[in-house]
């Protein structure tokens, strides 16, 4: 019989037996929690869990804010055998309502300012059987918009000071334990199904070996924990070795997350490149980071000037590294004092890596390829996705749909995208989305995004317009129209309007010289000083 294993155990229940139940959890806006503190909500909410209905392996959708009540119902539904979903708060109702109808969620989880989000969202999920509302336990104007829900409304706060049960559910290292949702490197929205055993993995390899997370560090963190990053750097981490977690709710900026960063004295920051890049065009001061001992990046790939640039002015070194959400957390990355700018590192301990050509063999070092890992934090596969798990999850490997290249001291460097995909601020954009958003506008007749590179070598989304015979729109109407429809980021940063497009003999568009246009566009802006 296979050994037993509970992730919410492992990060809580084990923490309590090493003598840390004093130690500090969870710090910041909303209040400290200690180990034994988190726990006693834990065990609460996982009985209320279960008293509201909740089963092994159904679902439960989190539109939550990084908050102590996102830990708690992301620890106390793996308590019971139930599946957390932790979806970006970036999205309008009409993408939650495809999540809730994909995932057939059974309670949607949310924070207060998601309310109305949630209501419009529920009626369009008849397989909804209740929300659960973190934050305050008395209604107030952010609340009262879930009256108007057509399932029953149950307060986290409630549920986490009711009847307490300490029962663990017995579930196993490849029992399902939570799911993340990724355009990843195809696309459409895709349930990445994680084990138990997932999470013991990656605190034990990158937490422990790279990072060398300890019982007094204090976690920070831009990226939310709805993302795979995120939900390691906030959550996994810290809780696996004692540690304690900064809970920011709000969107991370450079000043906000530089007073948590004093106030509670984090010792380890994370972010990806954008961010690094904004902390640097706000002109925040050196010591705005003092305390912090090592930052991490990833979501993209860090430019090197940039690394430099941001490592001069505030002598914290950056620990760039490659991850994915189908494999949890980053399984490649520079490590402290062997940082080696422009490169991704080497692989994370516990992890191999290769590099492999169109026909699937092997390439020589020096040579471009596609990587491919393997490890044991894979994802199972995607939710109801035949044929892209079968495009991504080949055997024991991952297919990353990065195009690399290795070195002979075994540093691996980044050229991009195998496909098409493309990162705005860490987030896989679908250029196809964006095209259909922009082909809904009356004026538009053609629409063909790429990606270009700004003068900190971040990729930006960039779209050319071909407009509808005797229709006029302009740029910035475009982008508005985008924004309105898309979540903020997928917007195109620039919109240049063409009468045509480069093609191929055969007709196909030239979208790698659409990109290399796309660069200069950027750039050009930038020189003229507009955003």
């Amino acid at each position: 019989m296979a050994q037993l294993l509970n992730a919410c155990e492992y990060l809580l229940d084990r923490r309590l037996a090493a003598g840390d139940a004093d130690r500090t959890a969870l710090a910041g806006p909303a209040g400290d929690l200690t180990y034994v503190q988190l726990h006693d909500r834990v065990c609460r909410t996982a009985a209320g869990l279960r008293a509201a209905g909740l089963q092994p392996e159904q679902r439960v959708l989190m539109l939550m804010a990084d908050s102590p009540e996102f830990v708690i119902v992301y620890l106390a539904a793996m308590r019971i055998g139930a599946i957390p979903v932790p979806v970006s708060t970036m999205l309008h109702a009409d993408g939650v309502a495809d999540l809730l109808r994909d995932s057939r969620a059974r309670l949607l989880a949310v924070t207060p300012e998601f309310g109305g989000t949630a209501v419009e969202a529920a009626r369009a999920a008849p397989e909804l059987r209740g929300i659960l509302l973190g934050g305050p336990a008395t209604p107030d104007a952010a609340v009262l918009p879930l009256a108007a829900a057509s399932v029953p409304v149950h307060l986290v706060a409630e549920l986490a000071t009711g009847p307490r049960e300490d029962r663990v559910y017995d579930s196993t290292a490849d029992s399902p334990a939570f799911w993340l949702y990724t355009s990843g490197t195809t696309g459409l929205p895709k349930g990445a199904m994680h084990r138990h055993g997932s999470i013991p993995v990656v605190c034990e390899t990158y937490g422990a070996q790279v990072l060398g997370i300890r019982p007094d560090d204090r976690c920070l963190s831009a990226a939310k924990a709805f993302f795979a990053y995120g939900l390691g750097n906030s959550i996994l981490f810290p809780l696996s070795v004692g540690a304690s977690a900064v809970l920011e709710p709000a969107p991370a900026r450079p000043p906000t997350l530089s007073a948590l960063a004093q106030k509670f004295g984090a010792t380890l920051f994370f972010a990806g490149p954008t961010f690094f890049a904004n902390m640097l065009n706000a002109e925040m001061p050196a010591d705005a980071l003092a305390g912090v001992r090592l930052a991490a990046s990833a979501g993209e790939a860090l430019p090197a000037a940039l690394q430099q640039r941001w490592t001069a002015r505030f002598g914290i070194d950056i620990l760039d590294g490659l991850g994915m959400t189908e494999m949890l957390h980053i399984f490649l990355s520079n490590v402290p004092g062997q940082i080696r700018p422009g490169t991704t590192g080497v692989a994370v301990p516990g992890y191999e890596l290769r590099i492999v050509s169109d026909d699937g063999s092997q390439v020589p070092v020096g040579t471009p390829g596609t990587l491919l890992v393997r490890g044991e934090s894979a994802a199972t596969g995607y939710w109801s996705r035949y044929a892209a798990s079968r495009q991504v999850f080949q055997g024991e490997w991952l297919r990353t749909g990065d195009t690399y290249v290795r070195d002979d001291d075994g540093y691996y460097a980044c050229l991009g995208r195998t496909g098409d995909m493309l990162k705005a601020s860490g987030m896989w954009v679908s250029p196809a989305e964006v095209e259909q958003r922009l082909l809904t506008h009356d004026a538009v007749a053609q629409a063909v995004v790429v990606a270009g590179r700004d003068g900190d070598g971040l990729e930006k989304p960039v779209a050319y317009v071909i407009l509808r015979a005797g229709q006029a729109a302009s740029e910035d109407e475009l982008i508005a129209f985008s924004r309105a429809g898309l979540p903020s980021f997928k917007r195109p940063r620039r919109v240049v309007f063409v009468d045509g497009y480069p093609t191929t003999a055969t007709g196909k568009i030239r979208r790698v010289e659409l990109r290399e246009m796309a660069t200069a566009v950027l750039l050009a802006a930038e020189s003229l000083g507009e955003p």
